[in-house]
Formats: structure tokens, C-alpha cells, sequence
């Protein structure tokens, strides 16, 4: 049995979990709410694609993994689940469930390409609860109609601190997962203004 497309109310997060493993499309899991996902660009995934081969590149060999857009994070505060676009974690990882090892509980980046669709609920309501986990210490936004990245760090006190630019010969500076990788490396083989 799969998931309905249109949120229903009230769904506990054990069922959520028990359909979404069984399910043949995604779904995030939003305070009860379960809600389907939509397909995205070719440049949203070429974004993700060609980030996601810089950070393996860099990470190989370092206690950091990169993982694609089916791998499910937890935020346990909200009892929330949902995909982002790219996801590392540091040192060892950690589960939900250690037996059905799919739904990660501590990233140490997360990464979301921006669409016309999501770029509001990216930075309100998932930075919001991005911002309980208490492993992450940065979150990345990268904008699929025209080049633009927003890095927000957390600092020592645990404030956000954001990094912007537009400019494709910037660097995107990683501190958290000892990379940096040009931002004309992220937008290659796109024509965006």
C-alpha cells in the first residue's frame, strides 16, 4: 500500500515510517501531516548532481559522507521527516531505527536547491526545524533559476550566520565538512542569469 498525494491529518510517525518504507514515491512528514513531494527540474538536479560529485571527490578518504535525495532525516524535536537535496554527515551515523537503517538523525550539512515552488518553505518553516538539529552547523541554499547561494553557519554560540553571493567565481566555503567548492562548479553545464 502506498501514500496518498493529497496530506492527511493525524498520521502518528510510526505510520508514516511503516507506509513511507513501503511507499513507491516520497512523502515528507510535516506535525502529523504527511505531504507528497513533486518532481523537480533538470536544473535543480543537475545542481544537486554536480555538487554532490565535488563534495564525493573532496570527502573520499574523510570520516564524511555525501548522500543523495532519498536519504530521510529526522528532526526529533518536531517529529518531523523529510528528503533534502543533499545531505552529509560527519563521524558515525546515526538512525532512527538501527535494524532499517533510512532515516538519518544527525547531518552535519544540509542542502536544498531552491525551485519558484519551495524557495519560501526552504528558508521559513524547514530552516526553522534544520536549525533544532543539534549536529548541524550549516545549511546551504542554492537557487535553480539564477546563481545564487545562501550558506548559513552556526557559529561557536550557536547563532546563524549568513553567506551570500551571486558571483560564480566565489568559493563556497564548507568549514563544517572541510570543503570548498567553487560555485561555478555547482551551476556547470547550466545558462542561468
Amino acid at each position: 500500500m502506498g501514500l496518498p498525494a493529497t496530506p492527511l491529518a493525524h498520521v502518528s510517525p510510526e505510520d508514516y515510517l511503516a507506509a513511507e518504507r513501503r511507499a513507491e514515491s516520497k512523502h515528507e512528514y510535516w506535525d502529523g501531516e504527511i505531504r507528497a513531494m513533486s518532481g523537480a527540474s533538470f536544473a535543480h538536479n543537475r545542481i544537486a548532481a554536480n555538487l554532490t560529485g565535488e563534495l564525493y571527490v573532496q570527502l573520499k578518504g574523510k570520516p564524511c559522507s555525501v548522500v543523495g535525495s532519498d536519504q530521510r532525516v529526522q528532526v526529533l524535536s518536531e517529529s518531523t521527516f523529510v528528503y533534502p537535496d543533499l545531505t552529509v554527515v560527519c563521524g558515525q551515523p546515526l538512525f532512527e531505527d538501527n535494524t532499517k537503517p533510512d532515516t538519518l538523525l544527525n547531518p552535519t550539512l544540509l542542502v536544498e536547491v531552491l525551485s519558484a515552488s519551495t524557495k519560501s518553505h526552504d528558508r521559513g518553516d524547514k530552516f526553522f526545524l534544520y536549525r533544532q538539529i543539534p549536529t548541524l552547523l550549516q545549511y546551504l541554499l542554492l537557487d535553480s533559476q539564477r546563481v545564487h547561494a545562501e550558506l548559513h553557519t552556526r557559529d561557536a554560540q550557536g547563532r546563524w550566520l549568513l553567506t551570500e553571493t551571486t558571483d560564480r567565481h566565489d568559493l563556497l566555503m564548507l568549514d563544517s565538512i572541510g570543503c570548498q567548492v567553487p560555485l561555478t562548479d555547482v551551476y556547470a553545464g547550466l545558462t542561468l542569469p
